[in-house]
C-alpha cells in the first residue's frame, strides 16, 4: 500500500509539529466509513443524507498510521467546531488522504479507455417496437396510422 510523509514545522502551531506518515486505506475500510455517515431511504435505497465533515474526518485518521508522540490529531479535534486542528493543515490533511485513497491517473485512464472486447449483447429482433394492450406494434408510422383509424372508428360504432 502507499505512503505518503509529511514533515510538519510550527506553522500550525508547536503543538502540530513532527513527522505524520498516512497509507492507503482498502477500498473496504473507506466504503464502510461512508456507509456509516450515510443515511439511505429505507424503500428506494437513494442516499438521503450524508456527513461529509465525519467521513473525511474518519478517513485522515484512519489514513494516519504515525504522527508526533504527543498525538495531536484525534478524531475528536478533527471534528471538533471549536476547538479543533488548523483549517490549513485539515485541508492539508483531506489532499494526502484523498490523494492515497483515489485512483492513480494510470487506473483512471485503463477504466476510461474503451474496450477492445466485442460487445456480448446482441440486438433484439424486435428492438425498437413494441406490441400495445391490443396487440399492434408501436413506433411504426403504418402502425400508429391504423391504431388511430381503429380508434376513430370503434368510437363512431
Amino acid at each position: 500500500m502507499r505512503t505518503q510523509t509529511l514533515n510538519i514545522g510550527n506553522e500550525y502551531g508547536a503543538e502540530y509539529a513532527g513527522k505524520y506518515v498516512f497509507q492507503e486505506i482498502t477500498w473496504a475500510k473507506r466504503n464502510r466509513i461512508i456507509q456509516k455517515h450515510t443515511k439511505y431511504h429505507p424503500l428506494s435505497g437513494q442516499v438521503q443524507a450524508s456527513d461529509f465533515i465525519a467521513i473525511q474526518a474518519e478517513t485522515i485518521r484512519a489514513a494516519l498510521k504515525e504522527q508526533p508522540p504527543n498525538s495531536p490529531i484525534t478524531l475528536e479535534k478533527l471534528l471538533s467546531e471549536e476547538n479543533g486542528i488548523p483549517i490549513p493543515l485539515g485541508e492539508l490533511f483531506s489532499q494526502v488522504v484523498n490523494g492515497l485513497c483515489a485512483l492513480t491517473r494510470e487506473e483512471q485512464s485503463f477504466l476510461s479507455e474503451p474496450s477492445d472486447a466485442k460487445n456480448p449483447t446482441l440486438p433484439s429482433p424486435t428492438f425498437g417496437s413494441a406490441k400495445n394492450s391490443a396487440g399492434l406494434l408501436q413506433n411504426s408510422p403504418n402502425n400508429l396510422q391504423d391504431q388511430s383509424t381503429n380508434t376513430s372508428s370503434s368510437s363512431t360504432r
